[in-house]
């Protein structure tokens, strides 16, 4: 909050989605994150006395090995906006670069094939940076292929603890009100899975798919309307309508960025 994040407000209170969470506008996040690990490297060079440590837009291109061939001695890079090279020197390096994006095929087809919730210039580079010197490479077998709503690219976390959203299968039927499904997650995770959070209601959709009932809708026109409901009720038909207007601007901009034909209203 001190450093300008963008909170979502009721009044003079921060909006809550969920037990944990309070709403911000997102897009601005890494900007002040930024601006405060600028802070922390200007307190580091007046600490140690370097004269320079922090260097944007620079592109590493390779690892040089020590004379042992074990030990990584520096890194090259070159400038992307000047005619220079950098060479960096270290005792220990960390190579923090993202990970390869497109690898497999999406599950979204025509239009929203290359379309993507990670960045798409995450090309595997940190991956070949790592291979090329030699170093081990763990847990690459590990794929992460993320549930995407149809017409909505982005995550949805904030359509099920904001909004209230619920989805059902292709029967129209809740999955998370399934008994068997239900009793069945208690049974494997105890009590973590009766507060239904969404490590468990992602188990269930996954186990609904894997029954044949998918696809899953997420039901927006509903959590609208009751959403809109609600807030008649709270603050009156004008106020609450204004409320209403303010909220489908939010769903509809921030959390989805999705076609005409999804829109929630």
């Amino acid at each position: 909050k001190e450093q300008g994040k963008p909170m979502l407000k009721d009044g003079g209170t921060p909006v809550r989605s969920g037990k944990w969470q309070i709403m911000i506008n997102g897009e601005s996040y890494k900007v002040i994150v930024a601006e405060a690990a600028k802070k922390a490297l200007q307190t580091n060079r007046e600490k140690t006395g370097m004269a320079q440590n922090h260097f944007e837009r620079v592109f590493i291109v390779k690892a040089v090995m020590d004379t042992n061939g074990k030990n990584v001695a520096a890194a090259i890079g070159f400038s992307t906006r000047e005619n220079k090279i950098y060479s960096f020197k270290a005792k220990a390096m960390l190579c923090v670069s993202a990970g390869a994006v497109n690898c497999f095929r999406p599950r979204s087809v025509g239009e929203g094939m290359g379309r993507t919730w990670y960045p798409v210039f995450s090309a595997g580079s940190g991956y070949a940076f790592g291979m090329q010197a030699g170093a081990e490479l763990t847990l690459m077998e590990y794929r992460f292929v993320p549930a995407r709503s149809e017409d909505g690219y982005g995550p949805v976390g904030a359509w099920f603890l904001f909004f209230k959203a619920k989805a059902t299968d292709s029967y129209g039927n809740d999955y998370c009100a399934d008994k068997e499904y239900f009793d069945d997650a208690v049974a494997r995770y105890g009590d973590y899975a009766k507060g239904l959070g969404t490590a468990v209601r992602n188990h269930l959709m996954m186990r609904a798919m894997k029954d044949g009932r998918g696809p899953i809708l997420m039901q927006t026109p509903a959590a609208m309307e009751a959403l809109g409901k609600s807030f008649i009720e709270k603050l009156g038909e004008e106020e609450g309508k204004k409320k209403i207007k303010h909220l489908e601007a939010e769903a509809w901009e921030d959390f989805l960025d999705m076609c005409t034909r999804s829109a929630p209203t």
